[in-house]
């Protein structure tokens, strides 16, 4: 078993479960697979320990995003306005408090919360931490604090973590897979799940409108050859009227195509929010550490994959990414 943690964490960690009756689980505010899986696996192994669970997302009315309708456990889910008093909260895969969106308050007046994480821009919140930045995902954190607690591990709750372990890797294929983290992926198939239908559905299944939303990104794709030093930029953006009846969620797979690009070391993603501001995806291949170029745009990260919200129009958005970039690659 790979450690996460520091042992008095785990301590602190198990004891805070053991003495609560009711749990609180959060993602981030536009989860991704590994957030809201992680959470979904963590509260379906709880329930099974007796506890009294609810998972939310600090947005409005929120509720399970279709392109993860699929993930078990999803009957959890609650909105924010809706929530239930609890013993204990627990956030997962939140790197800054500023990412729980209206449940930040909550965690704030909690007595104890627990916050499990794997980014290395991880600010401190809460009063236990399982954070550890060399884990591939916070679905393999969750799975040691489900061993820990010395609970089952179901079908269900292997298809949650297994959805958040493989998204976060990119299907095993980004530098934050490691031998352990094959290992945990072939323990998860032991159990039964459909790893080929759950790959379907987080990468290949997609709406014509998306299918077409994408191709129009793509297709209005600019490289800017000598960002970063020359080692290149290339980045697209998708406003709110391109993106027609399509949540935020559904643009973030623009990435994946534009981090393909052989002239350029970044890919940026820049997306409107529903709120209007312009929100930044990151992508570098080996040299260009983007998870520091988020860090001090206000976001956060990984050194090869992060994001961060820009209150600026799209063109100064644009330009302070490329003197950002810039900036980074002179030191």
């Amino acid at each position: 078993m790979a450690s996460f943690a520091s042992a008095p964490e785990w301590d602190k960690a198990i004891s805070a479960i053991a003495e609560s009756e009711s749990v609180l689980l959060l993602a981030h505010v536009t989860p991704d697979a590994d957030a809201l899986g992680s959470a979904l696996g963590l509260g379906l192994a709880l329930q099974g320990m007796g506890k009294q669970v609810q998972v939310t997302v600090g947005e409005p009315s929120f509720s399970t995003p279709k392109s993860l309708s699929f993930l078990p456990g999803t009957e959890l889910i609650c909105a924010p306005e809706n929530l239930n008093p609890v013993d204990l909260v627990i956030s997962c895969d939140v790197s800054s408090d500023a990412r729980l969106g209206s449940a930040k308050l909550i965690l704030e007046e909690a007595a104890v919360s627990i916050a499990i994480d794997h980014h290395p821009s991880f600010t401190g919140f809460g009063t236990i931490h399982l954070v550890d930045p060399k884990a591939a995902a916070t679905a393999e954190i969750v799975l040691e604090l489900i061993d820990r607690l010395e609970l089952p591990i179901t079908k269900e709750i292997a298809g949650a973590i297994f959805s958040g372990l493989t998204t976060d890797t990119g299907s095993f294929k980004y530098q934050s897979t490691t031998s352990h983290t094959l290992r945990t992926a072939a323990r998860l198939l032991d159990t039964g799940i459909d790893s080929a239908k759950l790959s379907r559905l987080l990468f290949d299944d997609e709406p014509l409108v998306a299918l077409v939303m994408m191709g129009d990104a793509v297709s209005r794709a600019t490289l800017v050859p000598e960002a970063a030093s020359g080692q290149g930029l290339v980045y697209t953006s998708v406003s709110l009227e391109q993106r027609p009846g399509l949540d935020e969620l559904a643009v973030e797979r623009v990435i994946e195509s534009l981090r393909k690009t052989s002239e350029a070391e970044v890919a940026a993603v820049l997306k409107q929010a529903d709120d209007g501001h312009w929100k930044v995806s990151l992508r570098s291949k080996t040299t260009v550490d983007v998870g520091a170029i988020a860090n001090e745009l206000g976001g956060g990260g990984h050194k090869h994959a992060s994001g961060y919200s820009s209150t600026f129009d799209l063109g100064e958005t644009i330009a302070q990414l490329i003197e950002s970039l810039d900036a980074m690659s002179a030191r």
